[in-house]
């Protein structure tokens, strides 16, 4: 499971040095692609297939479907940790996600998520006041 916030830096190749506690989820390789909010997504082989297999099991004759598998799958990438734990984020998806050198890596339960630093330092700032107000359940039977 992957859990907390990291602040790891990108080198000049666009390189990134996973999280020391998000290393051996995905010392066999991972699957980074376009998420939402103009983050990135980093799932583990059998986590990408398994998405991958709701998203094919959904209607392909409704446009968003088909817009969201296109998106999500065009984009995506293997990647494999060197021995240092770092992966290469393609310029493709370092442009999609304003990525320059600044960066935070977040757990997200069965995915990481790489998103710029100053864009999540303000999507937390935006989100965590909506958090702590919250009167109902936003996700019944969970909270």
């Amino acid at each position: 499971m992957f859990l907390g916030t990291y602040r790891p830096r990108l080198d000049d190749k666009g390189r990134l040095i996973l999280p020391a506690k998000f290393r051996d989820q995905l010392a066999d390789g991972l699957v980074m692609t376009k998420g939402q909010e103009h983050c990135l997504f980093v799932h583990r082989h059998d986590d990408f297939a398994e998405q991958v297999a709701k998203m094919q099991s959904a209607p392909s004759s409704v446009r968003a479907v088909r817009d969201h598998s296109r998106v999500y799958l065009s984009s995506a990438v293997d990647e494999v940790p060197d021995r240092q734990g770092r992966i290469t984020i393609p310029a493709s998806l370092r442009d999609y996600a304003r990525l320059d050198r600044d960066v935070a890596v977040i757990g997200n339960g069965l995915r990481a998520e790489i998103w710029d630093a100053q864009a999540w330092d303000d999507y937390v700032a935006a989100a965590e006041q909506t958090f702590a107000d919250q009167e109902h359940e936003v996700m019944p039977g969970f909270f």
